[in-house]
């Protein structure tokens, strides 16, 4: 989830100081900015003595485009399902060899063998969520079920948006009852509309990433679409916050952990894989950013405080509702996709 950069000090690749790491192996590690526990990183160098360089990325485009400028930049890379997708279809993924991976058997049964990596070849899960609404419970006047709460009058200047063309065109195109991965040029088309009356009511706030959860914990605006671990960190910050699967269902998320097959240290990034998929691990990055934990050995170590929270844990019927994303191809993203994005921001 899939978690962007607040910080533009690069587009996605930094050249890395190889100073900090002199005497020592050095893994370079592509993630989300704020997507990992700082001192297990720490503990894998204090473990293994292999040094990490970690390298931001804005987003899974971003992170593409760095790839396909320098294949051997990074060792390992976290894509979200759409993008695991793509980089297997354009050849840039190493298989990975699981018997050098035995923590991996910790992933929970219904994210083995998805869709983007059928046989399972190319991707370890590292974390889910979901994408619904955060409202505050102070400043809404029935309950927020669904995504046409969005669309209520009586909300005007008070919803955050996402500026995010998959996720914001996924919603216009789900409250009108479509895929949200919907190739149908009238479909998206119709979508593009739905949010461009949204923006033109006046509903719209804002369209934003990382500052929302902020802004709602702040109380700033009555309902924002989030990412379900943005929704735990604010809910956890102002309990008159809680968050909501919409009713005509919504995105589940996979964000993996994937080697570039051109990756320089290979070894290493299946010795990473390794020690993050271990439970104390994997629990440790869960509780610090919030996200849905994949790996059935840290939930049982998080215990009732998780597997009680409906935000971290949704309920299965919530889940069944919702559709992961599949790649869209690139000719239609720029055929249509982007300039109906363009029309939704320029929209007055």
């Amino acid at each position: 989830m899939k978690k962007l950069m607040l910080i533009l000090l690069a587009l996605c690749f930094c050249v890395p100081s190889l100073s900090a790491a002199e005497g020592k192996k050095v893994l370079y590690v592509c993630n989300y900015y704020d997507y990992i526990d700082e001192s297990v990183l720490e503990l894998f160098e204090q473990e293994t003595g292999i040094h990490v360089e970690y390298i931001y990325t804005m987003d899974n485009e971003s992170l593409l485009q760095e790839l396909e400028i320098s294949p051997a930049a990074f060792d390992v890379i976290f894509p979200s399902d759409y993008m695991v997708e793509r980089i297997i279809a354009k050849d840039m993924a190493a298989e990975l060899d699981f018997s050098r991976i035995p923590n991996a058997e910790y992933t929970l049964e219904y994210l083995r063998n998805p869709a983007y990596d059928p046989e399972n070849k190319y991707s370890v899960p590292y974390m889910w969520g979901t994408l619904g609404i955060l409202y505050n419970k102070d400043m809404v006047t029935g309950p927020v079920t669904s995504w046409a709460d969005l669309w209520d009058p009586q909300y005007a200047n008070n919803v955050i948006m996402m500026d995010s063309l998959r996720d914001t065109m996924g919603i216009g195109l789900k409250v009108l009852g479509y895929s949200m991965s919907s190739t149908d040029e009238e479909e998206l088309f119709a979508a593009a509309d739905k949010l461009i009356e949204q923006k033109q009511l006046g509903i719209v706030r804002a369209y934003q990433l990382d500052e929302t959860k902020d802004r709602m914990i702040g109380g700033e605006a009555a309902l924002a679409v989030v990412y379900s671990g943005d929704a735990w960190v604010a809910a956890e910050s102002n309990d008159k916050l809680d968050y909501v699967i919409p009713q005509e269902g919504s995105n589940v998320w996979v964000d993996n952990m994937m080697i570039p097959k051109q990756a320089p240290h290979y070894d290493l990034a299946l010795e990473f894989i390794n020690f993050m998929c271990r439970p104390d691990i994997a629990q440790m990055n869960s509780e610090e950013i919030g996200y849905s934990s994949p790996n059935s050995g840290a939930i049982e170590l998080m215990g009732e405080e998780y597997s009680g929270n409906h935000i971290q844990n949704p309920a299965g019927e919530d889940v069944d509702r919702c559709e992961i994303y599949h790649d869209i191809p690139a000719e239609l993203l720029d055929s249509l996709y982007n300039p109906l994005w363009n029309d939704v921001m320029n929209a007055r």
